[in-house]
């Protein structure tokens, strides 16, 4: 899975950032039910979901509080070069 990295989500569109937000919701979910049963599973997977999770919201947000901005002059400040 690796390190979810803000730059691999911009290129979605909202309804994919949308379906994925459920996905990761469904995903962390399911790793903390398997921490609760102490079931075997790999914990770093729930701060990478969580983190993914917590960019693919901020970038639904900004995209939906700003719609008049294009895409560049939204994201300049968040992305360091």
């Amino acid at each position: 899975m690796g390190i979810p990295h803000f730059k691999d989500i911009i290129s979605l569109s909202n309804t994919e950032i949308s379906e994925a937000i459920i996905e990761t919701e469904n995903e962390l979910f399911s790793l903390r039910f398997k921490k609760a049963t102490r079931q075997t599973f790999k914990s770093h997977e729930i701060k990478y979901a969580k983190r993914r999770l917590a960019q693919l919201k901020t970038l639904l947000t900004i995209r939906l509080k700003q719609p008049d901005l294009n895409e560049k002059d939204r994201l300049t400040n968040l992305i360091p070069n």
